[in-house]
């Protein structure tokens, strides 16, 4: 009941749709299941075991083949993109979250390889933070700076991520053939990463939504979301309805198309938050995720 709790509120975004007579929780307790849940399923062991980084040169060369046949883009690992997600006006430095846009959020860096599946996830920065500083200070930073990852290996961006080595980035001014050539097979092999987070979000309508919680707590659901994403993927749990899969942070879309999806993910969760301790306890800070993250590789290798 808790884990279907849960999940009926990340596919939907309704508190209402938790509360309803076929479940008949108040709202208190709603949220007091999803405190418990979400914490048990965003403990360090759970995130490293499905949203882990490779490093190791098959998977990597498999991921390469994938992009490659995309678009004949050479050599690239992942896509990387940033993506805002709402939340409510915080206590505690209120300016930093307002983005861009106008809005308060969290701004989300997410990388995905060619089939879709998350390969690293950073849910914490406040909205007013570039794209570029919160690759900075990720461990995919490190990893790739540090050779953790194998030179020859590369990130796709867009024109908001500095020209690295490892991190390919459009031409600003194309001009000639081969530019021109580059720029568009960059283009549809980037699209991977705005397809990617359009398809999170329409798997959690949540994420469409104002996120009634601190900072800290947005960053624990946002993590869950994205580990089910990738069980998701692994169970092969398809997206059921047709709707344009690019990522629109502005859409504040409440449909609930997530929610046949909730039985198959549900059977595939349980054991897990099983093996867990149930506690409503989060971890705070702003150092949320950080070694949760692929930086756990060099941590421990």
């Amino acid at each position: 009941m808790k884990v279907i709790m849960t999940l009926r509120f990340l596919a939907t975004g309704k508190m209402q749709q938790c509360t309803s007579d076929d479940l008949g929780p108040s709202q208190s307790t709603v949220s007091r299941v999803l405190n418990t849940t979400v914490a048990a399923l965003t403990t360090p062991d759970i995130v490293r075991q499905f949203i882990d980084f490779p490093t190791d040169l098959q998977t990597i060369w498999q991921k390469q083949a994938d992009f490659m046949r995309i678009a004949g883009f050479p050599a690239v690992v992942v896509t990387i993109d940033g993506t805002h997600v709402r939340i409510i006006a915080p206590t505690v430095n209120e300016e930093t979250y307002i983005n861009r846009k106008g809005f308060h959020s969290i701004n989300v860096q997410v990388v995905f390889d060619a089939n879709y599946k998350i390969l690293d996830l950073v849910p914490k920065w406040p909205g007013s933070t570039y794209d570029a500083r919160v690759l900075s200070q990720s461990g995919l930073n490190g990893l790739f700076e540090q050779n953790y990852v194998r030179p020859g290996c590369h990130l796709l961006g867009d024109s908001g991520y500095p020209l690295k080595h490892w991190l390919l980035t459009p031409y600003r001014r194309p001009q000639g053939e081969q530019p021109l050539n580059y720029n568009r097979a960059h283009k549809v092999t980037r699209a991977v990463v705005e397809r990617g987070i359009g398809q999170l979000k329409r798997r959690f309508h949540f994420l469409h939504r104002d996120i009634l919680h601190s900072p800290e707590r947005a960053c624990h659901i946002i993590m869950a979301c994205g580990i089910l994403h990738n069980i998701c993927k692994v169970c092969n749990l398809p997206l059921l309805d047709d709707d344009d899969d690019d990522d629109e942070n502005d859409n504040h879309g409440s449909g609930a198309s997530g929610m046949p999806q909730i039985e198959g993910l549900r059977f595939q969760v349980s054991p897990l938050l099983c093996r867990q301790s149930q506690t409503e306890v989060y971890m705070e800070g702003p150092h949320l995720f950080d070694k949760n993250s692929a930086a756990d590789h060099m941590e421990t290798s």
